[in-house]
């Protein structure tokens, strides 16, 4: 098994070969199943969904660097929680990871709805899934979470969608 410092730095490498296949297939996967979405989803949700998911290569490649430097703070601050430094925290991190480990479940789930390849899918079945739980397992294992804090960090995790939203603003004006 990684030791924990291994697991946490490993965060943001895993985020952004995800958020890679994302990018380099979203913009594509939009304009070609645009008449799809608005056969298999009620009128109003595809239409937000194209509408949030319509931006160019480069502006979604914004949008993913403002949540990597997020993310990547996220792991600073847990690595310094393992070292007992002065600033350290573990729930930024946990949010963090409780969201994008979430978020390989929607994209399994678009899959299987779709049925066919959606951007994501791919590297949220061989990457973040088998990632995550070895994290989630160590860090429970060395009982820097518990059940209790994952209780405690839900709620903020829906504080990250608000997050997301503007940094999928700030591409669009950005790029």
């Amino acid at each position: 098994m990684l030791d924990i410092q291994t697991l946490i730095w490993l965060f943001p490498i895993v985020f952004i070969v995800h958020d890679l296949e994302e990018i380099v297939t979203v913009e594509k996967w939009i304009k070609r199943n645009r008449a799809n979405l608005y056969e298999k989803l009620p009128r109003k949700w595809a239409e937000r969904m194209i509408r949030q998911f319509s931006l160019t290569t480069a502006q979604f490649a914004v949008s993913v660097l403002v949540i990597f430097l997020l993310i990547s703070c996220s792991a600073l601050m847990a690595s310094q929680y393992v070292n007992h430094a002065p600033v350290s925290d573990i729930y930024l991190f946990l949010v963090c990871q409780l969201v994008f480990f979430v978020h390989a479940f929607v994209h399994i789930g678009q899959a299987l709805f779709f049925r066919s390849f959606t951007p994501g899918v791919i590297t949220s079945i061989v990457i973040i899934l088998p990632y995550s739980t070895a994290l989630f397992q160590e860090l429970f294992a060395r009982q820097m979470i518990t059940w209790e804090t994952i209780a405690i960090s839900i709620p903020f995790a829906f504080l990250f969608f608000p997050f997301v939203l503007f940094a999928h603003w700030l591409g669009k004006r950005v790029a």
